[in-house]
């Protein structure tokens, strides 16, 4: 039987016998993460704030399968078709990403949301993936195209990204839209000249942030100094991983949820420390290292370079978001509210992060020449 399914030539077949299944294993398992998370930590924020308890835990199990469909469906596509998705996502959702400093609600001193019929929309979260994606391809072409200008188109498309970004602004978006881009440049065979002139000019650019945006200057002094302004929920993150030690208060037994406002979010690390210990903690970081390294090595022993450079992106990014998040948490990095793929609640986040790691999967496929592009 297995020999007849290796035979299968389906769509379908043709998918299971290529795809990482070590790697889909995984993924998976982060998302059994995530909705016992949401169980862990939404309903204490969701009685806080005047909710049905189980408001977001609801939500969460609505997004979370919705996603891994969306997931399980860009992963059947091949490289031609996720280029051309990528163009698609990118020139929409940069529109929407200058629309919203225009037509969307303050939420914290920022406009990043889009408001439409029943849900709300953060574009720039679904912009990264499909930017990766559209670099790896103007990168690869200016490669094997001679007299192409990939790399200068792909520079022009960054600066417009940046700019979008800081309209909002999203300062620490657009560090990780120029981080993910210096890698996958980084990988296209970048010369030395050039790493030293864009760390002059990264270097720049993030000490310009720091002078001209009061929340960047707020957020790195409190880091330095956590007596110079307000630590309240980096010191109660830290306290939870404290009370947590080794095996957690167990299930349900977190006080940590009970005081912190972005506890379902941006510090749920924290919750599952405090209730399930730091083994778990571990295991989970082990999870998105292996995420990452699992889709480089795949990526190791592929010969085209849209491929190679587009995914060592998508693979970069997805374990980037984890550390930033991680380490904000830990008090290792500034503070930065962005999401724990998967585990976080939030339906834009968990369907961008979705899209990427389709992308992915797709990308570090096993092709053959009979396999469709």
């Amino acid at each position: 039987m297995t020999a007849l399914a290796r035979n299968d030539g389906s769509r379908l077949g043709r998918w299971w016998f290529s795809v990482d299944r070590w790697m889909l294993a995984t993924i998976a398992l982060l998302i059994v993460i995530g909705m016992l998370s949401s169980l862990a930590a939404s309903p204490a924020v969701a009685e806080r704030i005047g909710l049905d308890a189980f408001a977001f835990v609801r939500r969460q199990m609505l997004f979370l399968p919705l996603a891994a469909a969306l997931m399980l469906a860009v992963s059947l596509l091949g490289p031609r078709s996720i280029r051309r998705l990528a163009v698609v996502g990118f020139l929409v959702s940069l529109a929407f990403t200058f629309a919203a400093p225009i037509i969307g609600p303050e939420i914290k001193g920022a406009r990043r949301w889009i408001s439409l019929p029943g849900l709300s929309l953060q574009p720039s979260e679904f912009l990264k993936p499909c930017f990766a994606v559209v670099t790896g391809w103007l990168l690869a072409e200016g490669l094997q195209t001679r007299g192409f200008p990939g790399a200068a188109i792909a520079c022009l498309l960054l600066g417009v990204v940046l700019v979008a970004l800081k309209l909002q602004p999203d300062i620490g978006m657009a560090a990780v839209v120029l981080a993910v881009f210096l890698a996958q440049w980084f990988v296209a065979g970048l010369r030395i000249v050039w790493v030293a002139l864009l760390g002059g000019v990264v270097s720049t650019v993030a000490v310009a942030a720091y002078l001209l945006f009061p929340h960047v200057q707020s957020r790195v002094a409190r880091f330095l100094d956590p007596s110079s302004g307000d630590t309240y929920q980096i010191d109660r993150a830290l306290e939870a991983f404290a009370h947590g030690g080794l095996l957690g208060r167990g299930p349900g037994e977190g006080r940590v949820k009970s005081v912190l406002p972005d506890a379902h979010a941006d510090f749920v690390f924290a919750v599952l420390g405090e209730e399930f210990g730091m083994l778990v903690c571990l295991f989970i970081i082990a999870l998105f290292a292996f995420i990452v390294l699992r889709a480089l090595i795949r990526l190791m022993g592929e010969t085209d370079p849209f491929v190679v450079i587009a995914g060592s992106g998508l693979a970069f990014q997805f374990g980037l978001q984890a550390f930033i998040n991680m380490g904000s948490t830990l008090h290792l990095i500034p503070t930065k509210g962005m999401t724990l793929p998967f585990i976080s609640y939030g339906g834009s986040s968990v369907f961008a992060i979705a899209l990427g790691l389709g992308m992915l999967l797709a990308l570090t496929r096993k092709r053959t020449r009979s396999d469709a592009p």
